[in-house]
């Protein structure tokens, strides 16, 4: 795994890039350098202070799963527990298996949390607002891009072993 530091531009592109995406009230604090961990070509896990972030593409940043406090920030999905072994499968998030909703729109960030638990277990992006998608009986939802045990999830695990 490839370990480097942003530049002071970079850095401040990628949190301008955060600002925008990111739920208004999370307040970002000024970054000076960002510690960058390629996880694969174009993929890559973002460290800084107590923050952590899931860079997918130029303009997709999720929180990482690992990060509760930040977690809290976005609208959440419940879903039973017949749909947790699919969605840490990497499966999009279907209306069916879908038992409560937070307000979002189409194209917000939205965790996925499991229903016996509570425990985030997805994050990905709303292919659907929240009004549309609970009044349809099926389709799909939430496009799963993050999710427990992922290869993100599990080179974090190696990163924080070794630091």
């Amino acid at each position: 795994m490839k370990i480097s530091l942003l530049s002071k531009s970079e850095s401040y592109r990628l949190t301008e890039a955060i600002k925008k995406k990111w739920p208004s009230q999370f307040i970002l604090p000024k970054v000076k350098t960002i510690k960058v961990y390629e996880v694969e070509q174009g993929k890559r896990i973002l460290k800084y202070d107590n923050i952590t972030a899931i860079q997918i593409s130029d303009n997709i940043i999720l929180p990482f799963l690992g990060e509760s406090h930040l977690l809290r920030y976005f609208p959440c999905v419940v879903v039973d527990m017949g749909a947790v072994k699919f969605i840490c499968n990497g499966a999009k998030i279907l209306r069916p298996g879908i038992t409560k909703f937070d307000s979002f729109g189409a194209g917000d960030i939205v965790t996925v949390k499991d229903l016996n638990f509570s425990k985030t277990i997805a994050a990905g992006i709303a292919i659907q607002d929240s009004e549309t998608a609970s009044r349809n009986p099926k389709g799909y939802v939430i496009d799963n891009l993050h999710y427990i045990s992922d290869k993100f999830w599990e080179a974090y695990k190696e990163i924080d072993n070794k630091f």
